[in-house]
């Protein structure tokens, strides 16, 4: 049985903890958020977070609920709300290890009366959600993919990741948890939270100012799954992918961090879309942010309104 317990975010959320079962560090589990005033059948939309993330984007879940779909994200395994003390915090040797929380994840949204599902990954949430949409592409209730800035690409030039890739390969496999060296505060979460120059409230344990250390096993996992994405996929449903006009390159501070994707190179992630399926739109943002849902109020009502378009083209809207 399910246990539904109020969330963080207020009276409009509810949050389940979905056992996973365990791995080398213990036990595992996924944390599904409801919008309780959401419809309960119908289309749904789950929403996945990124690295060093998790989900506390309310005015996401309000777009989609407006437009009447039910609304669900899920924090993953070792991330956000499913954090335990014994885990390392966003750690996984493989980027599938994740299919297993969207398995359960979208399998209890079907099981509360939605007839169809709607993926949302931004980020790493992005790049898991599309190998997994790949996998599941033949199940006719998944109906469509939007991806905010998914990691398709490293963010080095081309001659940098041929150097790199294969000693990482074998240094992921040999030393998983070593961490590569932090560089200080995170131009990103600078950008972000109100205590430094954004105008976002979150969880900085959950989301840290300086990051998330970076480990060689989680590394050499999301380099094998952009591998996969460069050889090609096929989803399976219309997809939309989103990104930035501009890429951040500067190491510190600037204000030109609140218009341009901090953490990811912009083209890379476009030169990338096209490897996914036969069905893919991609938009730019100007003036947007790595997640462009965050981006300043201009670019953010663009990025919506480009949903709200896309969308309604492939006929995803509810028909209520």
């Amino acid at each position: 049985m399910v246990v539904m317990e109020p969330d963080l975010l207020g009276e409009q959320y509810r949050r389940s903890t979905i056992p996973l079962g365990a791995d080398d560090e213990g036990e595992v589990v996924a944390t599904l958020v409801s919008r309780v005033d959401a419809p309960v059948d119908g289309p749904a939309v789950l929403y996945v977070h990124g690295f060093s993330d998790y989900f506390f984007h309310p005015h996401v879940a309000d777009f989609f609920v407006e437009r009447g779909f039910g609304f669900y994200a899920v924090d993953l395994r070792k991330a956000g709300r499913s954090l335990r003390p014994h885990q390392t915090p966003h750690f996984v040797r493989h980027i599938p290890e994740y299919f297993a929380d969207l398995d359960a994840a979208t399998t209890a949204v079907r099981d509360r009366g939605h007839d169809s599902v709607i993926l949302y990954g931004h980020s790493t949430g992005g790049l898991t959600g599309t190998l997994w949409t790949h996998r599941m592409r033949r199940h006719p209730w998944l109906t469509g993919l939007i991806l905010n800035s998914p990691f398709f690409a490293m963010n080095i030039d081309r001659l940098g990741y041929l150097v790199t890739s294969p000693p990482l390969d074998i240094a992921g496999l040999f030393a998983p948890k070593h961490a590569l060296p932090g560089g200080g505060p995170g131009i990103n979460v600078q950008s972000l939270h109100r205590d430094h120059y954004g105008e976002w409230d979150f969880d900085m344990t959950w989301k840290p100012l300086e990051g998330t250390p970076v480990r060689l096993g989680w590394l050499r996992a999301v380099d094998r799954a952009q591998k996969l994405v460069r050889r090609g996929l096929n989803v399976g449903v219309p997809v939309l992918v989103a990104a930035a006009t501009e890429s951040y390159s500067q190491t510190g501070w600037d204000e030109s961090a609140h218009t341009a994707d901090a953490v990811l190179n912009a083209d890379g992630i476009v030169a990338a879309a096209d490897r996914i399926g036969d069905d893919v739109e991609v938009v730019r943002i100007r003036g947007g942010r790595h997640d462009l849902a965050l981006s300043q109020l201009p670019a953010r009502k663009l990025f919506f309104a480009e949903m709200d378009a896309w969308l309604s083209r492939h006929g995803l809207m509810p028909s209520r």
